[in-house]
């Protein structure tokens, strides 16, 4: 038997503190700029970031035309659709509880899709973790936000977002390769960047307000967002069953109130506890293995 080494066992909870931090860190950038300009600037750092690493290391390309389409795809989804219309729909004035609620759907959305869209079941044991992860998961939400009528145009916004990073999901397992993570994440970010830029410039002043603050806070979603989480991400779907890498999600919105606890003094109440560990019992079990599964290949299974 093949054993997982120790820093991929850490991947998880690398990618779900890097991930739920950027909520709130790009809720205070969306004081600084509007959405698709902080966007667009946040995919041109990336880009400038990674082109002069891509002319020193020279990464393999693409081989094929379909394996450059299939990589922009997944970056049109994720960055374009999700982030975009999450970024919109925060500007039009939709809670963050509302936005995470929906999202938080996700991996019920993928669960469902799976089956047909990539081969991949999800077992009974399975389907009681999605339900426990998205119950805890409201349950924390609403336990520190407030009801109100949510603005519908917002609420479609998001809608459309959850259905971005359901997609990218989705295709990513489907038909992503493995590609140097400079080349993917080139490929990416440039599709996103080529999207953004104009957009903001149609639909928006691109003003930004520069300061100490905004430069952290931008390194933060180019570096810590943009590079790292995403390519964790990707990586992760590649190796895992969709629903259980999906499932992670139900922390998110939890751990987004954790950090936006002192960076934007939105406090925890002591409900939003015992529904993150709600939400963390549902993720357990959706990643629980069946006795006698392992992560080996065909080929590792064979020699072993």
């Amino acid at each position: 038997m093949v054993k997982r080494p120790l820093w991929l066992l850490a991947v998880p909870v690398i990618f779900l503190l890097l991930w739920s931090a950027g909520f709130a860190i790009a809720k205070l950038g969306l004081q600084h700029a509007e959405p698709l300009t902080l966007l667009a600037l946040r995919y041109t750092c990336v880009l400038a970031l990674l082109l002069p690493l891509a002319l020193i290391l020279r990464p393999p390309l693409p081989k094929t035309a379909r394996a450059w389409a299939d990589i922009a795809v997944t970056g049109f989804l994720i960055q374009v659709v999700y982030f975009g219309l999450c970024y919109i729909a925060f500007k039009s004035g939709v809670s963050a509880g509302g936005v995470a609620i929906i999202v938080c759907l996700q991996p019920i959305l993928v669960a469902l899709a799976a089956p047909y869209t990539v081969g991949e079941a999800t077992s009974r044991l399975g389907w009681i973790g999605l339900v426990l992860g998205l119950a805890g998961a409201a349950i924390a939400i609403l336990s520190r936000s407030s009801l109100q009528a949510e603005n519908l145009w917002g609420i479609l916004l998001t809608f459309g977002a959850l259905l971005g990073i359901t997609g990218g999901t989705l295709y990513e397992k489907r038909f992503g390769t493995g590609q140097h993570p400079i080349t993917a994440n080139l490929i990416q970010y440039a599709t996103g960047a080529a999207f953004t830029l104009p957009a903001a410039y149609l639909t928006e002043g691109m003003a930004v307000q520069w300061s100490a603050e905004f430069i952290l806070i931008l390194g933060y979603l180019v570096i810590g967002n943009s590079l790292l989480a995403i390519s964790l991400l990707l990586a992760m779907i590649r190796a895992g069953e969709v629903a259980r890498v999906s499932a992670l999600f139900y922390l998110v919105p939890a751990l987004s109130a954790l950090f936006a606890w002192p960076l934007l003094g939105e406090a925890m109440p002591p409900l939003a506890w015992a529904g993150m560990a709600l939400a963390g019992l549902g993720v357990a079990l959706v990643s629980r293995k069946p006795v006698g599964k392992t992560d080996q290949t065909p080929a590792e299974a064979a020699k072993s």
